[in-house]
C-alpha cells in the first residue's frame, strides 16, 4: 500500500511539474524560483504553519518560548506549529497536501524528502532570500550577513546544496552523527586501545577495529564485540571514506556496484561470520541493547553483550547502562568512528533540516524565511534546543554561550553522557558529509543497507558470486523503483 501511495504521489508531482494540472498557491508548481519583492518584509500580518516531529513533553515548550521571542521582533507573523509523527510521517503528510496546494509553509525534512517535493517544484530555492539585502522589517537585512553564513558548521549548511543544480533548498536545524560508544571500564581493565581505523595493517595493529574486536572475542567468546545500528550508514560511510562511488544527483544515479565496495562488504561478512560484529537488522533491535547488557544467565554466566556500539550521537542516553543505587555498572567512553584516512575524516551528517514551501503570497514566504533564519542563527535557541534534544547546534558560536559551555564542561560517561556525545560531535566539525539527493536516493540507501545485511548472513558457498548478484540486484531494484 505504501508503494502504491508513493507511486501516486510521484505521478501527481510529475503532472504538476509539467504544468498538466494546477497546484493552488504554488504558482503552477514553479514556486522554486522565488524572487524577493522590493522592500523585503513589509510588516504584513500573516500566519505560517510549521510541521515538525518535536515531542510535546520537552521540545515543544522550547519552541514555543522562542516563538514568543520571535514575536517581540515580528508581532504580525503568527506561527502555528504541529507535530506530525516521525520524519516519514511529515514527508507523507506534506506529499499529500502538495497535490492540492495545501502544504505548510515550513517543514522538517531530510534531503530525499525535498527531492520528492521538488518533482512538483514546491520547495522554495533559498538563494535569493539568503543573499537578499532588502529590509527584514526590523532595522536589518532580510538575508544572512557574512558573519552568519560563516557561523554555520559547513558540513551541515552544505546539505542544502546536495540536489544537483547548485541551488540551496534547506537550512540545517539540529544535527547528529554517528559515534563509537565503548565500555571504557572494560577497555582500561584489559589494556585495550580505542580503535581509530577499520582494518589491521598487521597482526599487532592494536589501534585497528579489526584487532580490537578479535581481542575482545578472546576475552569474552560469547560476545559480539561490536554492534553497528545502521547497515546503510556503514555502507555509505565506507564509500565516502574510501572515495568510492555511491550515488550521483545527476547523470547515472546508482554507482555503488564496484569492486572497492564489494571488497569491504566481503570483509564485513567475514567479521560477522566470525562472531565479531552484528547489526540492528541482524540482531533484531538497536544494538545498544547488547552494549548496555550487564545481566547474567540462570547459571551465573554473563548474558551475551557487546563492548562497542556505533550509533546516533543523539541516542547517547540509550547507550548508558542502568544505574544501580545511583552507580553505573561501567563507564561509557565516546569517540569518533574509525576512519580509512585520519587526514581526511568522514562522518555522516544526520538530523532534521527545514525547507520552505512556495505560496502565492510572497510575504508568507518571507515571513517563513524570517522564522527559519531566527531559529537557525539564534545562539540561545540552538543552545537550549541542543541541551534538551540531544542533537548538536548547527552554528559554531554556540560554543561561546556560557550556559552551553557549562553543559559541555560537565561531560562524562555517566550522568552527563549527552554532554560527552555533543562534545565529540562538535570536535568533528570538518568531517561531516551528506550524500547526493535525488528522486531515488532514499531507495539507494535502503538497498545498500539490505545488501550489506544479506551478504553478512549468507551461507552460500560461492561468496563472490553471491556478492556480485546482491550488488547487481540492488542496482536494478533502485532503477526500477526510481522509474
Amino acid at each position: 500500500m505504501k508503494k502504491i501511495k508513493r507511486l501516486v504521489f510521484i505521478v501527481v508531482f510529475a503532472l504538476l511539474a509539467f504544468g498538466l494540472i494546477g497546484c493552488a498557491g504554488t504558482n503552477g508548481g514553479n514556486s522554486a524560483n522565488f524572487t524577493v519583492p522590493e522592500g523585503g518584509y513589509d510588516g504584513s500580518e500573516v500566519t505560517i504553519k510549521f510541521y515538525h516531529t518535536m515531542s510535546a513533553q520537552n521540545l515543544q515548550p522550547v519552541l514555543e518560548t522562542y516563538i514568543k521571542e520571535f514575536n517581540k521582533i515580528y508581532p504580525n507573523i503568527h506561527v502555528n506549529h504541529e507535530a506530525v509523527g516521525g520524519y516519514d510521517d511529515v514527508r507523507d503528510q506534506v506529499s499529500k497536501e502538495i497535490t492540492v496546494g495545501g502544504q505548510p509553509n515550513i517543514a522538517y525534512c531530510y534531503p530525499d524528502h525535498v527531492a520528492l517535493y521538488n518533482l512538483a517544484g514546491a520547495v522554495v530555492q533559498l538563494d535569493s532570500l539568503i543573499d537578499s539585502t532588502e529590509s527584514d522589517g526590523a532595522n536589518g537585512q532580510l538575508g544572512l550577513t557574512a558573519e552568519q553564513k560563516a557561523d554555520f558548521i559547513q558540513g551541515y549548511y552544505n546539505e542544502g546544496l546536495q540536489f544537483g543544480d547548485g541551488h540551496m533548498y534547506t537550512m540545517p536545524f539540529s544535527k547528529s552523527t554517528e559515534v563509537l560508544y565503548y565500555n571504557k571500564t572494560f577497555f582500561e581493565a584489559n589494556n585495550i586501545k580505542v580503535p581509530t581505523h577499520w582494518f589491521a595493517a598487521s597482526e599487532d595493529d592494536d589501534t585497528s577495529l579489526e584487532y580490537v574486536m578479535k581481542k575482545i572475542k578472546t576475552l569474552d567468546p560469547t560476545s559480539f564485540p561490536l554492534g553497528y545500528d545502521s547497515e546503510a550508514n556503514w555502507f555509505i560511510t565506507m564509500c565516502e571514506q574510501l572515495g568510492s562511488p555511491y550515488t550521483s544527483a545527476t547523470g547515472e544515479h546508482f554507482l555503488f556496484n564496484n569492486d572497492t565496495n564489494k571488497g569491504f562488504v566481503k570483509t564485513f561478512r567475514e567479521w560477522h561470520q566470525a562472531g565479531l560484529v552484528t547489526t540492528q537488522s541482524i540482531y533484531g533491535s538497536y544494538t545498544s541493547g547488547l552494549f548496555v547488557e550487564t545481566g547474567v544467565n540462570d547459571d551465573g554466566t554473563p548474558k551475551q553483550r557487546s563492548y562497542m556500539s556505533i550509533g546516533s550521537s543523539a541516542g547517547a542516553t540509550h547507550q548508558r547502562p542502568k544505574a544501580v543505587d545511583d552507580v553505573y555498572p561501567f563507564e561509557v567512553g565516546i569517540a569518533p568512528i574509525p576512519q580509512m584516512d585520519a587526514s581526511k575524516p568522514k562522518v555522516i551528517s544526520q538530523g532534521p533540516s527545514v525547507c520552505i514551501f512556495g505560496k502565492s503570497n510572497s510575504q508568507e514566504v518571507i515571513a517563513s524565511w524570517l522564522f527559519v533564519k531566527f531559529l537557525t542563527t539564534s545562539v540561545e535557541f540552538q543552545a537550549e534546543f541542543s541541551m534538551v534534544s540531544g542533537y548538536v547546534p548547527v552554528i559554531k558560536s554556540v560554543n561561546s554561550n556560557e550556559v552551553y559551555a557549562a553543559f559541555l564542561a560537565k561531560a562524562d560517561g555517566g550522568a552527563n553522557i549527552a554532554s560527552l556525545s555533543a562534545k565529540v560531535c562538535l570536535e568533528q566539525e570538518a568531517a561531516y558529509y551528506t550524500s547526493p539527493a535525488f528522486n531515488g536516493s532514499s531507495e539507494a540507501r535502503s538497498q545498500v543497507g539490505a545488501l550489506l545485511q544479506k551478504v553478512m548472513v549468507s551461507k552460500e558457498a560461492d561468496v563472490d558470486a553471491m556478492i556480485n548478484k546482491a550488488f547487481a540486484d540492488a542496482v536494478e531494484e533502485c532503477k526500477y523503483k526510481a522509474e
